[in-house]
């Protein structure tokens, strides 16, 4: 895990203006009020008898922990934000704004602080769409009230 490579891409994305219109960007995607970064992906898990998936889980468990450290230092202590209930609620029709609908889908969960200096909220979530595709670590600025 490179951090202070991580630490310069959510500095980045707290500076960056946010674009009209989604698409994607050399760290993931953007859109009206939020960017989102994969910071590191793993192997997928094809294969696997679900040891290495495990732990990869955990790797990246450790990882999103061990940057939201620095973080911490930074804007002090994180929220923890469970995004199942965004879900269901999304599910149950629900309009929910991005970045929240989205990644609702496949975190679980979002360490979650507000940059004093922007006032912009900063997440770090682990991504996996499937047991059989790759984690994503993830990290999300946006302009845009948790839910």
């Amino acid at each position: 895990m490179d951090i202070a490579r991580y630490l310069s891409v959510i500095d980045l994305l707290c500076a960056r203006e946010f674009p009209a219109a989604h698409g994607r960007t050399e760290h993931g995607e953007s859109g009206p009020g939020y960017h989102v970064a994969a910071l590191q992906t793993s192997d997928e898990f094809w294969e696997d008898d679900r040891t290495g998936r495990e732990e990869a889980r955990t790797q990246y468990e450790v990882d999103r922990d061990g940057l939201g450290e620095r973080l911490t230092e930074r804007w002090g202590p994180s929220q923890d934000f469970s995004l199942y209930s965004v879900l269901d609620r999304a599910v149950d029709g629900e309009d929910i704004e991005e970045p929240w609908a989205g990644l609702s889908g496949h975190v679980p969960d979002v360490r979650l602080w507000k940059s004093a200096e922007t006032g912009r909220w900063v997440a770090l979530g682990v991504s996996q769409w499937d047991v059989e595709l790759p984690f994503r670590l993830l990290a999300v600025v946006t302009e845009t009230d948790p839910p």
